[in-house]
């Protein structure tokens, strides 16, 4: 039996290449985290791992969990990018190996009490100007003068800006870093880029840079990182409609000419923005065609009046390597971050293995 299904397909093959791309920017005494959180924004955390540990120095996530089932596949760094937030959440850290980092006093206060010998393992996170974590300068100075002074570990800050290469906040966020850096013993490592930052500053990179949307090509300005999932959904339906008819809710698509419109089998309950704009290009049959209607909870409407081939069943692809998901975000008013995590289960998930 036969049954129709939107797909999402994942190609191990594209990290690789991504990474491999992005590492040829950087020294060779830079190390490379690959952040992985959030089932690696989609992609399948446990596969993934498998297909690239090979590349990488560690891994970044959030979560404990996702944490545990890394540890099972590889013996590199893991590092808990939030922290831990309870005595519980140490020991399950330390009994893992975990890094983790250090945002805030109550964190520091929870390591401190259980284990001194622990600080190798610590990213502590200052606050340079993004505003969500991390210590405020004073702060951090404060604890290191009492407790740091000797000690090895990972000073680190979040880029707010990294993608716009003329923003000035970036040179803001380098400055301060710099200068805290420059009052801080030898032995302390230091971890400032994302994929933004690798790609734009690559002389920030230090010892350590954390890669995240790049892996996965969501990072829209550099054409040679290419999109690593294909989600697509076969057209089950095909009509046609005159000057000035509507289609879809609230009509918001009206005809100019007659047209072909196609109904494809997805919607938002498939992880589909509802607010998909029309005029947002897809793929079908290696030929460009365009939303028209508002998104639904099944179905999407496709105006195929170009292309002449095109049949029930074709697939229709919204982002693909050759499709990028950084162009229909862009397009959208969307992040490509969100567009990845946002698939839902329904839809059928195929993970392509390496040759």
């Amino acid at each position: 039996m036969t049954l129709i299904n939107s797909e999402l397909i994942i190609d191990p093959a594209v990290f690789r290449k991504n990474i491999t791309y992005i590492k040829n920017k950087l020294k060779k005494s830079s190390k490379f985290l690959a952040v992985i959180k959030s089932d690696a924004y989609g992609h399948h955390l446990e596969r993934i791992v498998g297909d690239i540990d090979d590349l990488v120095d560690g891994y970044g996530v959030v979560r404990t969990d996702e944490a545990k089932k890394i540890r099972q596949l590889s013996s590199k760094k893991i590092l808990l990018m939030q922290g831990v937030y309870s005595q519980d959440e140490f020991m399950f850290a330390k009994e893992n190996g975990l890094d983790l980092v250090i945002h805030n006093k109550n964190q520091f206060e929870i390591i401190n009490d259980n284990e001194k010998n622990y600080y190798e393992n610590l990213w502590f996170k200052v606050n340079t100007g993004m505003n969500r974590l991390g210590f405020e300068i004073d702060e951090f100075m404060r604890i290191y003068n009492d407790f740091l002074l000797d000690k090895k570990f990972i000073l680190m800050t979040h880029l707010s800006s990294s993608n716009d290469v003329n923003s000035s906040t970036n040179q803001q966020q380098f400055k301060l870093f710099e200068e805290l850096s420059k009052k801080l013993n030898s032995k302390v490592e230091k971890s400032i880029a994302n994929t933004g930052c690798i790609m734009n500053f690559p002389k920030q990179a230090h010892n350590w840079v954390r890669c995240g949307i790049g892996i996965y090509g969501g990072y829209m300005n550099d054409k040679e990182i290419k999109t690593a999932m294909t989600l697509r959904s076969p057209i089950i339906n095909i009509r046609t409609i005159q000057k000035d008819e509507k289609v879809g809710y609230d009509g918001r698509a009206v005809a100019k000419d007659e047209m072909k419109i196609a109904s494809v089998y997805i919607g938002y309950a498939d992880g589909l923005p509802v607010n998909i704009k029309d005029g947002t290009k897809v793929l079908i049959n290696d030929q460009e065609a365009e939303v028209f209607g508002k998104v639904s909870m099944d179905l999407t409407t496709i105006n195929v009046s170009n292309i002449s081939s095109c049949k029930v069943g074709d697939w229709v692809e919204f982002f693909s390597p050759r499709l990028p998901i950084s162009n229909v975000a862009k397009s959208n008013d969307l992040i490509s971050y969100y567009l990845m995590t946002s698939v839902k289960s329904r839809v059928k998930k195929i993970y392509k293995s390496l040759k």
